[in-house]
């Protein structure tokens, strides 16, 4: 194994790209996996995580690693793409020793772990060598905001002993390391997690960025989440969430509690919610989104390309705007037809959408199945569909992402 590097801090690791020999990127750097060798040695490092293409997590070991620099990691050889999973002895670095509690040998305190230097023995092993540590513990201050005191000092690893594993423990630091990671990928690490530490997290987290996060997990870890919030705060991050994906988050709790969240919840954002609830399960009505693009005849393109523009729609609701009759507010007046966003590059800004509309693709019945809805967007290569009801008024729209959240597995996110 080569010695480029002898010291390296592990928050600079996390994101690298990892290259194999010949420069070809295998993935990026995720987490650092260490083992305890008891209180007498320094943990030893074992292994990274690697986050290949497909948003599967792998395992490298450090038999592996050529070389770990500033700005990538060169892996050499062949590497196991199988899925990661912990093993009982092994420790995650950035998702669980991050922000743990630690306690000065020579009896001055406690601090807070931010970072980790890993350091490279003469044998070519890898092995925590010092830790860089806040002094002090979160305290509250009057605004009940967590602070510290700004006493921060790189210390050997010999210097501190380290407090429970069932200890609470703060979520500072990973937040902060992960603040630029997409909400899938975010959702992808607190999976892997245990419990204990995921609500952690989670519950440190922003509500809007929390609720991103929630709808990329599973289901039964989102009931988990949402349960630790309490009452007022759940409903809070469900009127962040996709009406939807809301939906779907509230049809996995008790009666009881959907209820109480409802009645807590803005009226407005309840409302759809409440629409979505009262389809059967299975039907178009139950997984379509209530609030797609929708405008008048009189519309210009200019006016819809204002509107596909906004940073909150997704790529695929964004695709296709869909016309009625006022009121625009689903259920809207009657449904007229739609426009795709190829059909508004094509045409003058000063059009009227009624000039350029498509009505020969007919939207779906808010009471089909699934099936039906999934052979409609593939017979006509779509990415989204409007849904009416049986009065012929705009309900809602689906996207294809709705469509693959209903008809993949429900464990597809931990399959290899």
């Amino acid at each position: 194994m080569s010695a480029q590097v002898s010291k390296i801090f592990v928050a600079r690791l996390l994101g690298l790209d990892v290259f194999d020999p010949l420069g070809d990127r295998l993935g990026r750097l995720r987490d650092v996996v260490v083992v305890s060798r008891g209180p007498k040695k320094p943990d030893a490092c074992v292994g990274l995580v690697v986050e290949v293409p497909g948003k599967r997590r792998v395992f490298v070991p450090m038999t592996r690693i050529q070389s770990m620099e500033a700005n990538q990691v060169i892996c050499n050889g062949l590497v196991n793409m199988r899925r990661f999973q912990q093993r009982g002895q092994e420790i995650l670095v950035a998702a669980e020793m991050f922000d743990r509690t630690i306690t000065f040998i020579d009896g001055s305190g406690r601090g807070v772990i931010e970072d980790i230097g890993l350091a490279q023995t003469r044998r070519g092993d890898w092995e925590i060598n010092e830790y860089y540590v806040q002094r002090g513990e979160p305290t509250a201050n009057l605004l009940g905001l967590r602070s510290r005191r700004r006493n921060k000092v790189l210390v050997s690893w010999d210097e501190v002993s380290h407090g429970s594993k069932s200890e609470p423990q703060s979520a500072d630091t990973f937040v902060a390391a992960h603040d630029e990671m997409k909400p899938a990928d975010f959702a992808d690490a607190l999976h892997e997690m245990n419990e204990k530490r995921r609500l952690e997290i989670a519950t440190h987290l922003q509500d809007e960025r929390l609720a991103d996060v929630l709808q990329e997990l599973p289901d039964r870890e989102q009931v988990e989440i949402l349960s630790a919030l309490g009452l007022e705060r759940a409903a809070d991050v469900l009127e962040e969430m996709d009406p939807d994906d809301a939906a779907d988050l509230l049809a996995e709790v008790s009666e009881e509690t959907k209820h109480q969240l409802l009645d807590l919840m803005n009226e407005e954002e309840a409302k759809d919610v409440r629409r979505l609830l009262a389809y059967p399960e299975g039907t178009a009505g139950s997984i379509m989104t209530p609030v797609p693009v929708i405008l008048t005849p009189e519309s210009t393109v200019a006016e819809a390309l204002a509107s596909v523009r906004l940073e909150e729609l997704s790529p695929a609701l964004a695709s296709t705007v869909y016309v009625v009759r006022p009121p625009l507010e689903t259920p809207t007046g009657r449904y007229l037809g739609q426009v795709h966003i190829q059909a508004l590059l094509r045409a003058a800004p000063p059009e009227p959408l009624g000039d350029i509309l498509d009505t020969e693709l007919e939207p779906m019945s808010d009471l089909a199945n699934i099936t039906e809805v999934v052979r409609h967007l593939a017979t006509y290569n779509l990415t989204s569909v409007g849904v009416t009801n049986k009065e012929g008024r705009l309900v809602g729209a689906i996207t294809v992402d709705d469509v693959l959240d209903h008809i993949l597995p429900d464990d597809w996110r931990s399959q290899d």
